[in-house]
């Protein structure tokens, strides 16, 4: 099955939405973006996901990334969908605040390797796994998580992710484990100790390891 792999570029693809037809680099822009699957419309994991990423929608804006979720239903079905979604999200008399892509002949689910072979509807056809797609301005896959059918995503740690990649493409830093935005960030190893010291100006502190070697460096950002 075709996939994408972290650094290939997301293609171009031309799909109906519910706010019209697209070109996805179109609809991105010079923008962040993040794509996220769903197996079919009227699902009960789905909806709460939905609802959730609507509630939070802010939080994306925020940084400058664009949502857009996927769907092998037909935009018709998207449209009377989203507002069981907004109900759910206790936003009833408002529009989803980003479109759902119709792909109700499977062909981006295919395209993007986002089937899941253990989970079908009641044809026998697969279902579309729920995948996650960060995009960089750049139009390259930054993060890919992939979730089967039966688990919901959290939407939390997608925000955390974002904070991360965008840090992290700015400055020459990695984040730890568990990492959130105001904890000290690790010194990425190919910095020697004086270019660390010239570019964190809050200075670089050595964690001690029983190798002896230097290589747990944290500074604050």
């Amino acid at each position: 099955m075709p996939g994408l792999l972290l650094g290939d570029e997301i293609p171009n693809f031309e799909a109906d939405t519910t706010i019209g037809r697209i070109k996805f680099h179109d609809f991105l822009g010079n923008s962040w973006g993040i794509l996220f699957s769903h197996p079919r419309d009227f699902t009960p994991v789905c909806t709460t996901e939905l609802a959730c990423a609507a509630k939070i929608s802010n939080e994306f804006k925020k940084r400058g990334v664009k949502m857009i979720a996927l769907s092998i239903d037909s935009v018709a079905d998207h449209n009377s969908w989203s507002k069981d979604v907004m109900a759910v999200s206790k936003k009833a008399d408002t529009d989803l605040p980003f479109p759902i892509i119709a792909d109700d002949k499977r062909e981006l689910s295919v395209l993007l390797g986002m089937l899941d072979p253990d989970e079908k509807d009641k044809d026998g056809m697969p279902l579309t796994a729920r995948c996650v797609f960060v995009i960089g301005p750049d139009k390259k896959l930054k993060l890919s998580i992939l979730y089967p059918a039966t688990t919901g995503r959290n939407f939390d740690e997608l925000l955390r992710v974002i904070d991360s990649l965008q840090l992290t493409a700015q400055k020459k830093v990695a984040t730890p484990v568990d990492w959130k935005p105001g904890d000290k960030v690790m010194v990425i190893p190919s910095l020697s100790d004086a270019e660390a010291a010239s570019l964190f100006p809050n200075g670089v502190t050595t964690e001690e390891v029983p190798s002896g070697k230097k290589y747990l460096r944290y500074t604050q950002i």
